[in-house]
């Protein structure tokens, strides 16, 4: 394991409330900053494998499949043609995360860019063959992917959001 690498075995306490509460304070900040700069901080990961290699990020509003409201969570992507590719990894944890749920519910939403607000997007869970496809390229961009579904038993989903009108 190298200084700025994760270990190859989940690590203990990954999935505490601390954690979780560590993460989601994170993850407001980042949509705070990734706002007023309008993605000139915030819109690179520079966290773990993206140390090194830093990987664009996008903040994905998301509608609450019970409560309505509406959330916003910043996530790594991958360009795919036209498409953004999105991870419902969570670090690993046991459970996909709500994001992901809310857009099984309301797949019609918006995504926001360095320098592009707004973006209008339909979300859909990729497919096995499409999913074997882009799971490689995800890693390549983000290797600690690799790990995060190493950590869990369950299949990490992968999310293409593609643009409309």
């Amino acid at each position: 394991m190298g200084r700025f690498s994760l270990p190859e075995q989940k690590p203990d306490g990954l999935d505490s409330p601390v954690t979780a509460l560590a993460m989601k304070f994170m993850a407001r900040a980042q949509v705070k900053v990734f706002r007023l700069t309008g993605g000139r901080v915030g819109a690179k990961w520079r966290v773990g494998a993206g140390f090194r290699k830093p990987v664009p990020t996008l903040l994905l509003e998301h509608r609450g499949r019970k409560s309505g409201r509406l959330f916003t969570t910043p996530l790594l992507y991958l360009r795919s043609g036209d498409d953004l590719v999105i991870v419902g990894s969570q670090g690993g944890l046991p459970h996909h995360p709500q994001w992901y749920f809310n857009l099984l519910a309301h797949p019609d939403t918006r995504v926001h860019l360095k320098g592009r607000r707004d973006v209008p997007v339909t979300a859909r869970v990729a497919g096995p063959d499409e999913r074997a496809e882009l799971w490689p390229r995800l890693v390549e961009l983000y290797a600690d992917f690799a790990k995060y579904q190493a950590w869990t038993d369950r299949e990490i989903p992968v999310v293409v959001l593609s643009p409309r009108p």
